[in-house]
């Protein structure tokens, strides 16, 4: 039987992005101690700071810049993976960027899908925090991406997603698995049957969060 949870939300803090409910099913991943389930997949400060998820995972599509991270590290009230390259920055200056992001306090780096290994295994030698590297692909060379020096795989297929899951965890067992949950409950569970033991959620754009506030505040007024 569910236990009951009490639960305490203030009138100016009671809006915040909730995560589905779905991902607490997720075994969760424990890192430094804390046990991680939910991840929120933005960069967005506003977000970061109101959410009850886990933890961030600010992936962006730009070069890595450290007063980016500075930035996020700054409002959140969680742990945050970090985007470090892979793709277009790579190499040392991608080491460069993981070991300040672990000076600044990321509980840990995130490389893209194209990172080459020999990438992976010279920044193991220089950060102490887990490297994630996102998976986008059932082609990949996971059992090289370990050997390299891989903490934890990030999995992003998109609708592949769970396959891709399923596939890595028949491979390594007990080998930490964080991956996108799609847009449904049936979606994120789908993916955590196939092994996934963390979820990422991508939520809702400030503008569009915005945009239902005005809505309300617009009809509230036409009452009066």
């Amino acid at each position: 039987m569910e236990k009951f949870v009490p639960e305490i939300k203030t009138e100016l803090r009671k809006k915040i992005i909730e995560v589905p409910q779905a991902i607490y099913k997720a075994s969760g991943i424990k890192i430094m101690g804390k046990r991680i389930k939910s991840l929120l997949f933005s960069t967005d400060v506003a977000i970061i700071k109101n959410t009850n998820a886990d933890a961030i995972i600010a992936v962006y599509p730009f070069t890595p810049q450290s007063a980016i991270t500075q930035a996020i590290m700054e409002v959140a009230p969680v742990p945050v993976f970090c985007g470090v390259g892979g793709g277009l920055t790579t190499g040392q200056r991608s080491i460069n960027v993981a070991l300040h992001a672990e000076f600044q306090g990321a509980i840990g780096v995130v490389l893209n899908a194209p990172t080459a290994n020999e990438v992976i295994i010279e920044m193991k030698k220089q950060i102490d925090i887990p490297i994630t590297v996102t998976v986008v692909s059932e082609n990949e060379d996971i059992d090289g991406r370990i050997k390299a020096g891989a903490s934890i795989f990030n999995v992003s297929g998109g609708a592949n997603t769970a396959r891709i899951v399923r596939q890595i965890r028949k491979a390594y067992l007990e080998f930490p698995i964080i991956a996108t949950g799609g847009p449904t409950d049936a979606t994120i569970q789908e993916t955590i049957d196939a092994g996934a033991n963390a979820i990422t959620y991508t939520p809702p754009c400030t503008a569009d969060i915005f945009s239902e506030v005005m809505d309300r505040y617009r009809i509230e007024l036409s009452k009066k």
